[in-house]
């Protein structure tokens, strides 16, 4: 027989569910709000879609931060990915790891994988004083630049974790077995390691995009006169409470992340199945 669950359990997670998404409902909700107030009164007058269709209009200013943004993203996810899946590449590949370890020792190993995730175990308050500190002293003028150095300094070690993690689970068999076959490291890197590793890359890339998109600490440290990041452009606004357009554009925020998530758990459901499929037929034979 199932057993039921108490019902302090059930009162436990309904209120642990309308913590969690209290605070988001009410920022969709108030986005359809018609009344030109700020959310801090509290006043919901009716349905209207009109902080939408003007939310990217010039007067409102959202739109060159919102791009500035996705620029700096996008620059410093395809940075980070390379030097993520490279780094995680070479301390988990075998005759790589191997020199490493008969040259530095496995201490020295385990202290440079510790370094290469040092930055996300920072606070991102000392890391932004210090990057500013370091820009202020090579001369670099403050902008886009050291907004992407400093994106790059945090997002390096999301993509470096999750494709070490998938390395770390490959077969190393694979590898030598197209060694064996007449491949090159490089070829046998190109053809059997990346494309394996590929799924971790693209996950460690989109944690590393929203890491990037979501920074206000760094990049109010870094961030130049004549760039605007959308964290720092939401922050002047909703000083004195939150403006409808800022729902608006949180609430199309939200929507993308959904319908990404959705997208890929669509996807791993369908590799799934292809895989049961695969095994299966494998067994009849």
């Amino acid at each position: 027989m199932r057993k039921k669950n108490p019902a302090w359990a059930n009162v436990y997670m309904a209120l642990l569910l309308l913590l969690l998404y209290l605070p988001v409902l009410v920022v969709v909700l108030f986005s359809f709000n018609s009344n030109p107030g700020r959310t801090a009164n509290f006043l919901f007058e009716g349905f209207s879609l009109q902080w939408y269709e003007s939310l990217f209009d010039p007067a409102t200013g959202y739109g060159e931060p919102l791009r500035t943004s996705l620029m700096l993203a996008l620059w410093s996810v395809l940075l980070s990915a390379a030097l993520g899946t490279l780094g995680a590449i070479g301390l988990t590949r075998r005759p790589l790891r191997r020199r490493l370890l008969a040259r530095a020792g496995s201490a020295a190993l385990s202290f440079g994988e510790q370094v290469a995730v040092l930055p996300i175990m920072v606070p991102e308050l000392v890391l932004g004083i210090a990057l500013m500190a370091l820009f202020t002293l090579m001369g670099l003028p403050f902008g886009m630049v050291t907004l992407v150095l400093s994106h790059v300094v945090f997002c390096v070690p999301y993509i470096f974790i999750t494709v070490k993690g998938r390395l770390a689970n490959l077969d190393p068999a694979l590898e030598e077995a197209a060694r064996d076959l007449g491949a090159s490291p490089m070829q046998a890197l190109y053809t059997i390691t990346l494309p394996l590793a590929l799924p971790a890359v693209v996950s460690g890339c989109l944690l590393a995009f929203a890491m990037s998109m979501d920074d206000f600490v760094i990049s109010f440290f870094v961030n130049g006169p004549t760039t605007n990041t959308l964290p720092l452009k939401i922050y002047s606004s909703v000083k004195v409470g939150v403006p409808p357009h800022v729902n608006a554009l949180c609430t199309l925020m939200l929507a993308v992340v959904f319908l990404v998530v959705a997208i890929s758990q669509l996807y791993s459901a369908r590799v799934n199945r292809r895989r049961q499929v695969q095994a299966s037929g494998g067994a009849r034979i």
